[in-house]
């Protein structure tokens, strides 16, 4: 299966947007192992490999192990995330299954008990996007390198 375009060429103005984004969230504080767990799970709801092989490359970068990057998909049964981290990854699968979950209150609360309000937008932002990229990526069939 090839690649079907390349919207950095054919629409560099939203591909641009789009890095733009990105790159505000880079700048908002958020912890760079944090937000590479929510964009490795993110990614594999959405079976984009192409951001599940960029992403885990970043985690381990910013000091993630092995273990607990392998155990992500069953975070739930895995007692190596903190009640943040898992506040954080309930709320990007609730985001990223939107249509089936609705956010429901319970993941929202949970993450409000642990996360300030600023704390909240940043991740809820950084969910947003990574969904957008796995949408784009996943559309393009950008290959994995």
């Amino acid at each position: 299966m090839g690649p079907r375009m390349d919207i950095s060429k054919l629409y560099p103005a939203g591909f641009n947007a789009m890095l733009e984004l990105d790159g505000t969230l880079k700048k908002s504080g958020i912890d760079k192992t944090l937000y590479a767990l929510v964009k490795i799970r993110a990614s594999q709801i959405n079976g984009c490999a192409f951001c599940i092989n960029m992403h885990s490359r970043e985690a381990r970068a910013a000091g993630e192990t092995e273990q607990r990057i392998y155990l992500l998909d069953a975070w739930r049964e895995a007692p190596f995330y903190t009640e943040k981290e898992r506040a954080a990854l309930a709320l990007t699968e609730a985001v990223t299954l939107l249509a089936d979950t609705n956010v429901p209150d319970e993941v929202y609360n949970a993450a409000s008990a642990v996360f300030t309000p600023e704390e909240i937008a940043v991740v809820t932002m950084g969910i947003v996007v990574i969904n957008a990229w796995n949408r784009i990526v996943v559309t393009s069939r950008t290959q994995v390198i």
